[in-house]
């Protein structure tokens, strides 16, 4: 989170689809957010670490991760950690349910 702290109403949790990401955009930041199996709620950059990108809110979802769409490649929804072999990491951003309503923080 930055030193603003924007939080934005992004969805209403009962609308979001477990295992499906989300796309959304805040002060041109692209953003994926997910709801997992669990209940859990998920925010990250949504977009790959490598070359050629990806667009994660499009990829398959399994337990706390997600998998890039272009190269496979296992990121940790928790803090943005891509799986060994591949390395790298993508933004994580605080997510809230105030009142059934889902925030994001920026």
């Amino acid at each position: 989170m930055n030193a603003l702290g924007i939080r934005v109403k992004v969805a209403t949790y009962g609308e979001l689809e477990p295992q499906m990401g989300q796309p959304i955009l805040i002060n041109d930041k692209r953003i994926a957010l997910f709801k997992v199996t669990s209940g859990e709620l998920y925010a990250i950059e949504d977009r790959s670490p490598h070359p050629k990108g990806g667009v994660l809110s499009e990829g398959l979802v399994s337990g706390h991760y997600v998998f890039c769409p272009v190269y496979d490649w296992k990121i940790s929804l928790a803090d943005g950690i891509v799986q060994a072999p591949d390395e790298g990491r993508v933004q994580t951003y605080k997510v809230e349910v105030l009142d059934g309503d889902v925030y994001v923080s920026v």
